[in-house]
């Protein structure tokens, strides 16, 4: 969930949103619900006997899910500058066009 999340928001965040930081901030408040949501549904399911998320052993801390949906949220940012960058491009070409010619 928090994949699909951040594939179809980062991008167009960074990119329509003029700020920058606004456009982190909307990020980090789509993901934190995200993950509540996505860690919440996977726990119902590890209650229910499935192990694909999160280890058998409770004791055990599931460093791969930390590890996996920290990769997500950096990605997440990197897409952020990535459509910030390429959308102040746009925004800032210039629309004039040089009617002397050089020689």
């Amino acid at each position: 969930m928090i994949a699909i999340v951040t594939v179809l928001l980062a991008f167009p965040l960074g990119f329509f949103l003029h700020n920058r930081t606004s456009a982190y901030v909307v990020y980090v408040a789509i993901f934190g619900y995200s993950f509540t949501f996505q860690t919440l549904y996977l726990l119902r399911a590890w209650v229910g006997g499935d192990h694909s998320a999160f280890s058998a052993d409770p004791e055990k801390l599931p460093l791969d899910y930390l590890a996996v949906t920290g990769a997500i949220y950096a990605v997440g940012f990197l897409l952020i500058t990535l459509g910030h960058r390429l959308g102040a491009k746009r925004r800032n070409r210039s629309l004039a066009v040089d009617l002397e010619s050089s020689k």
